[in-house]
C-alpha cells in the first residue's frame, strides 16, 4: 500500500479509537470529570500516567536532543526518569490519602487559605500553558509532514481532536484514552527502533545495538568509516572529521549546568500538576504507590531505547545524506525503480542512498522543517558542523533552484575557520524520531506507525494538561473561591453547573493552547524543560513542605510559591525572550536549569516566613500527621 494511504489508515484508526473511548467513558459527574470516579486500576493508571507524562518532548524531541547533544542529553534522561522515583516515594501515597481533586485543592486545604489556593491556580496556569505549548507544537509538526498540511493547520486539527475527548470525557475519558495511546506510542517507538538497530548493528534490541558495532562502511565526507567500528566511535570520528568542536561522547555543558538541569527536571517531574492528579484516580493509598511503580516501568521501556534512537538517527543523517545528488535522489520513483527497490529491500539491501529514495527529504522541505542551500553549486548535499544559514528556513514562495530544491531567502553562513566542508543542511531537531524511518528507508508501514505514535504522545499529554487547567479554574477558582459558601466552606455551584464550567474552561484553554502551539517560545523539548523548571520552583517545595513540615503555615507557602515562580519565570523571560542573544546569565546559569535555583529560594523563603509568623492551627497539624501515615482510604473526603 502507498505510504500516504497507510498513514491515513493508521492515524484515522487511532483517532477513531480515541474518540470512541471518549464517548464510551463520558463523564457524568464532577468526580468522573476530575478524577475518573477514583476507580482506576493501578496497572491502567500506570499506563495512563506514562502516556500523560511521555509527551511530544519524550516521543518526538528527546531523541533529537540525544542526537544533537550526545553526552549532555543525559541530564534529560536522568531528570525525567529520576523524578518519578521522587514522585512515588515522597508524594503519591500522601496526596492520595489527602483525597482531593487537584493540586490547588491540596494547597488550599492544607494551608487553610483561599489566597494560597488562588496562587496555586496561577502556578498551575503558568506551568501547564508553558508545557502545553510544546505539545501542540508537536501535534502541528506531525500533522504537517504526515497529513501534508502546514504546521498551523496541523495545530488546529489537533485542537479539534483534543476538544472531543477532553471536553466530553474529562479525566474518565482521558484516562482510558491514554491507556490506548500508551499502547500505540510504545509500539510505534519500539518497532522502528528495532528495525534501525538491526539495520545499523545487526542486534535485535536497540539497547544492545547502542553499544554495538556498525555493519556497514560509509563515507562521512572526509574519510571512510569501516564496518566493525563501534557506533559511538563512528559518531566521534565523524564529528571530528566534519568540524564539530566536541566529540559526540564528550560533554559541552559544565558539571554545574548539568546538575541544575537534572535537579530541575527531577523535581519538576515530581511537581507537575497533571501528573500528580493521576494519583487521585486510584481507589486506595496503596494503589497510588503501585501505579507509580508501573508507570516507571512503562516509561523505562521508551527511555532505555531513546539513546539508541538518537545515536542511530545522527549516524543515518551523516551516512544517508552526505554527497547525495539532490535532483536524482529526491525525484519521483518510476514503476521500474520502485520494483527494483522493493526487490532489494526484500533481500535486506540498504536502499537509502539510491535514486528516488530521498522523496521524504523534499516532503519535509515543504513543511519547512528541513532546508538545503547549495552553497557550492555542485548539486550535492553536504552535512558538516555549523549553521548553513541564518534562522529557520524561509522560502521564496514556490520558486525552485537548479536542482529542484525550494529556494531559500535566508542569509548563508560560512563554514567555521579551517573547516574543509561547508554545512548546507538545516534539520529541525524535533523531527529526528519522525524522520528516522524515512532517512533509513524503512518499510512504509513503519513510517505510518511512527506518525500514529507521535500524535498519540502529543495528544495524550495535551489532554491531561488541559484538564488540569480546566479543573483548577472550575473547581478551585470558581467553586472554592469565587462561589464559596462562607458558612459551609463548600461551593454554591451544583454538580452540573461546575461540570459545565469545567467544560467551558477546557474549551477556552484549548484555544489558548492552540495559539501557543502556532507561536511557540522555542523547540518542543526546550519549552517543556521551562515548564518543568516552573513546576520545580512552584509546586514541589509547597507539596513537600505540606506533607513533611507541620510548622509550615499559609504565609510561608504563599510567599514561597510567589517568589519561586517569579524568580524562575522572570529569568526565563529575560534569558530567552528579552535578550534573544542568550548572553543574559547570572553566574552562567542556563534558563533550562534556573528552576533549581527558584526551588531553593522557595524553600528558604517559605521556611523563614513560616518561622516568623504564627504556627498553623492545631487541626491542620493533626491532619498533616494523619497524611504521613500511608494507610487508610483517605484523611479527607473528596468533594
Amino acid at each position: 500500500m502507498e505510504l500516504q494511504s497507510l498513514i491515513y489508515l493508521f492515524v484515522g484508526a487511532s483517532f477513531a479509537l480515541y474518540i470512541g473511548i471518549a464517548i464510551w467513558a463520558k463523564a457524568g459527574s464532577t468526580s468522573d470529570f476530575y478524577v475518573a470516579g477514583g476507580g482506576v486500576s493501578p496497572v491502567a493508571n500506570g499506563m495512563a500516567t506514562a502516556a500523560d507524562w511521555m509527551s511530544a518532548a519524550s516521543f518526538i524531541s528527546l531523541a533529537g536532543i540525544v542526537s544533537l547533544l550526545g553526552r549532555d542529553s543525559g541530564a534529560y534522561l536522568m531528570g525525567w526518569t529520576g523524578g518519578y522515583v521522587l514522585l512515588a516515594m515522597l508524594l503519591a501515597p500522601y496526596l492520595r490519602k489527602f483525597g482531593k481533586f487537584t493540586v490547588p485543592d491540596f494547597v488550599g486545604d492544607r494551608y487553610y487559605s483561599d489566597v494560597a489556593r488562588t496562587v496555586a491556580v496561577i502556578c498551575v496556569i503558568f506551568v501547564s500553558f508553558t508545557y502545553v505549548a510544546g505539545q501542540m507544537r508537536g501535534v502541528g509538526i506531525v500533522f504537517s509532514r504526515f497529513l501534508q498540511v502546514d504546521i498551523n493547520t496541523g495545530v488546529i486539527l489537533g485542537m479539534g481532536i483534543v476538544f472531543v475527548y477532553a471536553v466530553l470525557g474529562g479525566m474518565k475519558g482521558i484516562t482510558y484514552t491514554q491507556v490506548a495511546q500508551y499502547c500505540v506510542l510504545i509500539v510505534a517507538y519500539t518497532i522502528p527502533a528495532i528495525f534501525l538497530s538491526l539495520q545499523v548493528t545487526g542486534d535485535f534490541l536497540p539497547q544492545i545495538g547502542f553499544g554495538g558495532t556498525i555493519e556497514f562502511a560509509f563515507d562521512n565526507g572526509v574519510r571512510e568509516i569501516p564496518a566493525g567500528t563501534y557506533v559511538l566511535h563512528a559518531l566521534d570520528q565523524s564529528f571530528k572529521d566534519l568540524g564539530f568542536s566536541i566529540p559526540y561522547t564528550e560533554g559541552r555543558a559544565g558539571v554545574w549546568d548539568t546538575f541544575l538541569l537534572t535537579v530541575a527536571l527531577m523535581c519538576g517531574t515530581a511537581g507537575l500538576p497533571h501528573v500528580i492528579v493521576r494519583f487521585f484516580t486510584v481507589p486506595r493509598v496503596r494503589d497510588a504507590r503501585i501505579s507509580a511503580g508501573w508507570a516507571l516501568l512503562f516509561i523505562a521501556l521508551l527511555y532505555t531505547v531513546c539513546p539508541a534512537v538518537g545515536a542511530f538517527g545522527r549516524l543515518n543523517v551523516i551516512k544517508n545524506l552526505q554527497n547525495n545528488d539532490y535532483a536524482t535522489w529526491t525525484q519521483e520513483c518510476t514503476a521500474d525503480q520502485r520494483a527494483e527497490v522493493d526487490a532489494m529491500i526484500a533481500q535486506g539491501i540498504d536502499t537509502a542512498r539510491m535514486p528516488c529514495r530521498g522523496q521524504w527529504f523534499a516532503t519535509w522541505e515543504n513543511s519547512g522543517l528541513i532546508g538545503w542551500m547549495d552553497k557550492n553549486g555542485d548539486g550535492k548535499i553536504q552535512v558538516a558542523n555549523g549553521a548553513a544559514f541564518e534562522g529557520k528556513p524561509t522560502f521564496d514562495g514556490d520558486a525552485r533552484g537548479p536542482s529542484g530544491e525550494r529556494v531559500l531567502t535566508n542569509t548563508p553562513l560560512p563554514a567555521p575557520a579551517g573547516q574543509a566542508i561547508e554545512n548546507e543542511v538545516y534539520v529541525d531537531r524535533d523531527i529526528i524520531v519522525l524522520a528516522n524511518p524515512e532517512i533509513a528507508a524503512l518499510p512504509n508501514w513503519v513510517i505510518a506507525l511512527i506518525a500514529a505514535g507521535g500524535l498519540a504522545a502529543a495528544l495524550s499529554t495535551a489532554a491531561g494538561l488541559l484538564l488540569v487547567i480546566s479543573s483548577s479554574i472550575s473547581h478551585d477558582l470558581l467553586g472554592r473561591v469565587m462561589f464559596k459558601d462562607p458558612e459551609t466552606g463548600r461551593s454554591k455551584l451544583t454538580d452540573g453547573q461546575e461540570l459545565m464550567a469545567a467544560r467551558i474552561a477546557a474549551a477556552c484553554a484549548i484555544g489558548v493552547a492552540g495559539y501557543l502551539g502556532i507561536n511557540p517560545p522555542g523547540f518542543v523539548a526546550q519549552v517543556v524543560a521551562f515548564a518543568f523548571g516552573l513546576a520545580a520552583a512552584s509546586f514541589f517545595p509547597v507539596i513537600i513542605n505540606g506533607v513533611f513540615d507541620k510548622r509550615m503555615n499559609k504565609e510561608g507557602a504563599i510567599a514561597g510559591m510567589l517568589v519561586g515562580l517569579s524568580v524562575t519565570f522572570i529569568y526565563i523571560v529575560l534569558n530567552v525572550f528579552v535578550d534573544k542573544s542568550g548572553t543574559f546569565k547570572v553566574f552562567s546559569i542556563e534558563a533550562t536549569g534556573i528552576g533549581t535555583i527558584g526551588m531553593v529560594i522557595h524553600f528558604i523563603v517559605a521556611y523563614v516566613v513560616s518561622r516568623a509568623t504564627a504556627e498553623p492551627p492545631q487541626e491542620i497539624q493533626e491532619m498533616v500527621e494523619s497524611i504521613r501515615i500511608p494507610r487508610g482510604a483517605g484523611a479527607a473526603t473528596a468533594h
